[in-house]
C-alpha cells in the first residue's frame, strides 16, 4: 500500500488538515501552505485505529481543507513499521469517503518534538495536547517541503 507525497502541482497556496494517526488518538490540526504554518486543533478518539468518522466529517466541513496530509509512522530505522500500514490505510479512507486529495510524510520524530513544545509551554499538558501538537508539527514539516517543490 502506498501514499504520494505531494500533490502534481505545488505551485498553488493549499489549505491541508494533517492528522497524526494513532489506535487510541488522532491529532488533528489545520494550516495553510501560503503561511506555512499550523495550528493544533483537535484530538479524536480512536478504538483501535477506527476514527469517530462524523468527528472527522464536521473538522472537514468547519475548516474546509484543500487536501489532508497523513503522518507515517516508519521505524527509526527507515523501515516500515505496522502502524505505518494502519495510517496509509486511514489516509486511503478519507480519500474515499470524502474525496480529498491525501498525501503522506515521514513524522519521525514529530511525537517528541511535540512533547518538547509542550514541557516548554506547560507540564501539566496532557497527552491529548501532544497528539494535535504532533498533527501541528506534520502539516508545518510538510508545508516546508511542499513549498521547497515550487522552486
Amino acid at each position: 500500500m502506498t501514499i504520494k507525497f505531494f500533490p502534481s502541482d505545488c505551485s498553488k497556496p493549499v489549505a491541508a488538515l494533517a492528522f497524526d494517526y494513532g489506535t487510541q488518538r488522532i491529532g488533528v490540526s489545520f494550516g495553510q501552505s501560503i503561511s506555512a504554518t499550523a495550528k493544533a486543533i483537535a484530538v479524536i478518539k480512536a478504538k483501535d485505529g477506527i476514527p469517530d468518522w462524523d468527528e472527522i466529517e464536521a473538522l472537514l466541513i468547519e475548516w474546509k481543507p484543500d487536501l489532508c496530509v497523513v503522518g507515517l509512522p516508519y521505524n527509526f530505522d527507515g523501515s516500515e513499521s505496522v502502524l505505518l500500514v494502519r495510517a496509509i490505510k486511514f489516509a486511503h479512507r478519507i480519500n474515499g469517503r470524502f474525496n480529498l486529495p491525501c498525501f503522506g510524510i515521514d513524522e519521525r520524530l514529530s511525537s517528541k518534538a511535540a512533547i518538547e513544545k509542550v514541557v516548554a509551554k506547560n507540564k501539566n499538558k496532557q497527552q491529548m495536547a501532544i497528539d494535535a501538537i504532533a498533527a501541528q508539527i506534520i502539516l508545518e514539516n510538510w508545508f516546508a517541503e511542499f513549498n521547497s517543490q515550487t522552486k
